[in-house]
């Protein structure tokens, strides 16, 4: 017998069970998405609704009483949300249009384009009770029985409260000239009140709906690739690159519930991201303003020449304008926000919760100490923040690939010592161990979810596809000629943010490791997994491309 809702949503607020929650979703989706469709007027924003809806389960999935009518929930969480969407996204034109076809009257036969556009707010003008009977009726196509017991009532008694409901629907699109009887009202509804959501859209909700309900992963310190469909809404993750973190270019979150608890720090750090943003934005205007001055004083000193009087001052406010726009131009849009110690801090706050998020699981391998895991989150934070710099000089200063490389060559020597000092010899090859193989072990584990199986069968399939990659990373990179230490996962490879000639070959590298993995995982792995694993590594190098070219443009010189 399968779970109820109930049952599911406490495994997922309990465990973290992507399964649990994808059930979850897949049961409701296309109710949540047709009545999202039938508000917003559009498929893209529908979809925005649906993720914003089952994100709102997420979050409050641990709070939800036993007896709550999970589509009754759903129905007003995607009212209230395709209502803010529709606001933010400022469609005037679009909502007027729908007021004007909402106020149409029509004397010919009714059909569903004349219910349709008035539906929603008829189902809003019910009362809770009401609205919950019609949903389960006619949106689920539950029987009499099943809506009696939702509504802790009798089979007679849900068909009167049914029968109710129905009349007063009836008479909401009679005072509006839309005539319909109850029958075909009923059977309207049957039809037509839920519509299948796009393809693909159970995965992109499922998996979003759960990582922003663990961090808002886009103010984590990590910016990180998504192998999953992006809706406008979660595009926004790689904003993070505006304040100069440095972006982890494969997975969205190692585990949902390892970040519950910091939550409400990302989300007040996700409005610190904003104003970033807009002081970027400011000092690039900063250095086109001081470049029009120059220009502009430049050629009113050719005018003067022959006013010896003015030249002198003249020329002393082009050597001003000239000094200001070379001191501009040599800082780094991160630089200059970073230029303030708040803010510097801030960032470095940030990194500081990405990497304690990425390795948790290596502080709890180690049975580390709370005084131990912030140590050594902070040697990390520490580590990102000081090549950050590094990436900035190498952007400005040009240096050889030899030299850019010894330059962080350097810097990891000094983190590995600082490592040792705190967990001793065998916690620094630990560490090293997980480090070099975070490329697979973040891979398996977010494609965790695209198998196929019980939830014993895909664990043995992640396990073992982890095992291959840690295999085939050594084969690719012996064949490469590179050392068995180099970091695969490509945005921590500090050189590629600073080259994309290194970053070029790192992907290459990365796409080799993969290819090597899908040729082995042939023996454990389906034909669809596997064609799914093509697609999801395709996706991994696109957005690692992506997230290092804008980390790049944020630490390059302005005038570059």
């Amino acid at each position: 017998m399968s779970a109820n809702d109930h049952e599911l949503l406490e495994q997922f607020a309990r465990e973290g069970s992507q399964d649990a929650f994808t059930e979850v979703v897949r049961r409701y989706l296309n109710l949540v998405y047709s009545a999202a469709l039938r508000q917003v007027r559009s498929p893209e924003l529908a979809e925005e609704v649906a993720q914003t809806a089952f994100t709102q389960l997420a979050r409050h999935a641990a709070r939800l009483a036993p007896d709550t009518i999970l589509s009754a929930w759903l129905y007003q969480v995607t009212r209230h949300a395709a209502i803010d969407v529709v606001r933010s996204e400022a469609r005037r034109q679009a909502r007027e249009q729908i007021a004007i076809e909402m106020s149409e009257t029509n004397d010919t036969s009714t059909h569903w384009t004349q219910i349709e556009p008035l539906l929603d707010e008829a189902m809003q003008s019910l009362d809770e009770t009401d609205r919950a009977a019609i949903l389960l009726r006619y949106f689920e196509n539950k029987s009499l029985r099943e809506v009696g017991a939702a509504l802790g009532a009798s089979e007679d008694a849900a068909q009167k409260r049914v029968s109710r409901a129905i009349e007063r629907l009836q008479e909401f699109f009679s005072k509006r000239k839309v005539a319909v009887g109850a029958s075909g009202l009923a059977a309207l509804l049957s039809v037509n009140a839920v519509q299948a959501a796009p393809a693909g859209l159970l995965s992109a909700v499922a998996t979003g709906a759960a990582v922003s309900c663990a961090a808002f992963s886009a103010s984590t310190a990590i910016a990180v690739t998504k192998t999953i469909a992006m809706t406008t809404m979660q595009k926004t993750i790689i904003a993070i690159a505006a304040a100069g973190a440095v972006a982890i270019g494969l997975i969205q979150a190692r585990q949902v519930s390892n970040l519950k608890e910091e939550v409400q720090t990302f989300r007040e750090q996700a409005q610190q991201q904003a104003s970033l943003s807009n002081r970027v934005q400011e000092l690039a205007q900063e250095r086109d303003r001081a470049t029009n001055a120059l220009a502009l004083a430049a050629a009113e000193n050719e005018a003067l020449k022959k006013r010896p009087t003015e030249v002198m001052k003249l020329r002393g406010e082009v050597g001003r304008l000239q000094r200001e726009n070379t001191d501009m131009g040599s800082s780094s849009p991160l630089s200059k926000i970073t230029a303030s110690p708040e803010m510097r801090k801030m960032m470095r706050d940030q990194q500081k919760m990405g990497m304690a998020a990425i390795y948790k699981q290596l502080a709890q391998d180690l049975k580390l100490t709370p005084e131990q895991t912030g140590k050594l989150n902070d040697l990390l934070a520490d580590h990102i923040m000081v090549n950050v710099d590094h990436v900035t000089s190498a952007l400005h200063d040009k240096p050889t690939t030899e030299q850019m490389n010894a330059m962080f060559a350097s810097q990891e020597t000094d983190l590995q010592g600082q490592v040792q000092d705190l967990l001793g010899a065998d916690g620094l090859a630990k560490y090293q161990d997980y480090t070099k193989n975070l490329l697979g072990t973040l891979s398996s584990d977010q494609f965790k979810s695209k198998m196929s199986g019980t939830d014993a069968e895909r664990t043995q399939k992640a396990n073992e596809l982890s095992q291959a990659f840690r295999e085939e990373s050594q084969a690719a990179l012996a064949s490469a000629g590179l050392p068995a230490n180099y970091q695969t996962l490509p945005i921590l490879q500090f050189g590629n943010i600073a080259s994309e000639q290194e970053a070029e070959q790192s992907l290459k590298l990365v796409d080799d490791i993969y290819q090597r993995v899908a040729a082995r995982s042939s023996a454990f792995l389906s034909p669809d997994e596997l064609k799914s694993f093509d697609d999801f590594r395709s996706e991994a190098i696109k957005n690692s491309r992506s997230a290092l070219a804008i980390n790049r443009t944020m630490m390059a010189p302005l005038g570059k």
